[in-house]
């Protein structure tokens, strides 16, 4: 399964982010398939926020004219309120959040998902066996120590 199937807006500007006891700031709105990203992009104090899918508990939608609210509750007990331009920009964004913060398998989250783009050289369970290195410090020590 790929991600982008969830997605169905990417990226959203002009995007307004409120947080309990913090300013209002104006950015830019990123899906990952496993990330949540907003930046402020602003020069004299740039700001990101990046949140987990999996730490979304519920999202909830509000419509007023062309402008759309999404409040996300997280399991660390934040909430978090984004206001987008847009009605049908922030309905996808609603929906794509809301796919991709209930995946059913845990092999799509994102600890086991990540694939790297280079050779494994080294296997790191080989590496290290415990037996060959007691018998090597038990003939280090001699057999009276051990």
């Amino acid at each position: 399964m790929e991600f982008a199937e969830l997605i169905k807006t990417p990226r959203a500007d002009n995007v307004v982010l409120h947080q309990p006891l913090l300013q209002a700031l104006e950015g830019t709105l990123c899906l990952t398939g496993h990330h949540l990203i907003f930046s402020s992009r602003r020069r004299d104090n740039a700001e990101e926020l990046w949140l987990l899918h999996s730490n979304i508990d519920s999202i909830e939608k509000r419509f007023v004219g062309s402008l759309g609210t999404i409040i996300i509750k997280c399991k660390d007990l934040r909430i978090i309120q984004l206001d987008i331009p847009g009605m049908e920009e922030c309905l996808n964004i609603a929906n794509s959040i809301e796919a991709l913060s209930t995946l059913d398998s845990v092999t799509l989250m994102y600890p086991f998902f990540y694939r790297p783009m280079f050779e494994i050289v080294e296997d790191g369970w080989r590496s290290f066996l415990p037996g060959q290195e007691f018998e090597l410090l038990s003939s280090m020590l001699g057999k009276s120590n051990v």
